[in-house]
């Protein structure tokens, strides 16, 4: 027991670091499910070409409400295209940015927990009929898109009503990965790129949902008007065949790309 709690605690420091680089680097905002690929990619981008950058995660809605309030950030990775979508409208943006990545959703729970992994939740379905399942994790469906997906792929098995007085919520994937991980639930709906890593592996299982009932997390960057020569040389890495490999890596989906050269 004394193993897995450490394990749980190397997990939760992973994913609630940010890379500490000099306060010159670009800061670029980033959905906290990518940050595991996202780190390994700007990692690469340091070594290939000597320049860094400053990554701070969350949810895409909160970091939409950050930018619109004047963040300096020079570059937005979201987990869904409309915030996107809205920033350009805004006039935030230039562009309405490029599509990087689909991501996909997972069932997981800790090593030590009773739940049974399936697609359809049957597991899940069957703790809660008996009573059994005493709290579940998912992201905050009000602003986190992989919470909102969780929501959608809950009402599609039409569990969502009957679930609901058992669920916590993460503010953002990152923290529901950390909740469906630490013990205190049964587990919970959180993005496979997190659960792929093996950082989380060490502590807990997970099965991949279908992406066919629940709207496709399209996950969209975009630059500011703040962005300067760093940060569009990292927009054009990310589009890279390197950077791309990293995402697959992870269990993304990899996107046509449109950009010129990409």
């Amino acid at each position: 027991m004394k193993s897995f709690i450490r394990a749980v605690a190397i997990f939760i420091m992973c994913v609630g670091a940010s890379p500490s680089w000099a306060s010159d680097a670009p800061a670029i905002a980033a959905a906290a499910n990518i940050k595991f690929a996202l780190d390994k990619i700007a990692a690469n981008f340091t070594q290939d070409t000597g320049q860094r950058v400053r990554i701070s995660y969350g949810s895409s809605g909160n970091l939409v409400a950050q930018i619109r309030h004047g963040a300096p950030f020079e570059l937005f990775l979201s987990a869904d295209d409309k915030y996107i979508y809205q920033l350009h409208k805004l006039g935030v943006t230039t562009s309405d940015g490029e599509l990087y990545a689909i991501g996909r959703l997972a069932l997981a729970a800790p090593k030590t927990s009773a739940l049974a992994l399936d697609p359809q939740l049957e597991g899940l379905k069957t703790m809660l009929q008996q009573g059994q399942l005493q709290r579940f994790a998912i992201a905050n469906p009000d602003h986190a898109p992989y919470g909102e997906r969780a929501r959608e792929y809950l009402e599609h098995l039409g569990m969502w009503q009957h679930i609901q007085s058992h669920l916590i919520f993460g503010e953002n994937v990152s923290q529901a990965a950390q909740f469906a991980l630490s013990g205190s639930t049964d587990g919970g709906i959180v993005a496979l790129s997190l659960a792929m890593a093996p950082q989380f592996q060490a502590v807990g299982h997970y099965v991949a949902l279908p992406s066919d009932w629940h709207t496709p997390l399209n996950q969209r960057m975009v630059l500011t008007e703040k962005a300067g020569d760093t940060a569009k040389l990292f927009y054009d890495y990310l589009q890279q065949a390197k950077s791309r490999a990293v995402f697959t890596e992870f269990g993304f989906g990899l996107p046509e790309l449109t950009s010129p050269g990409a």
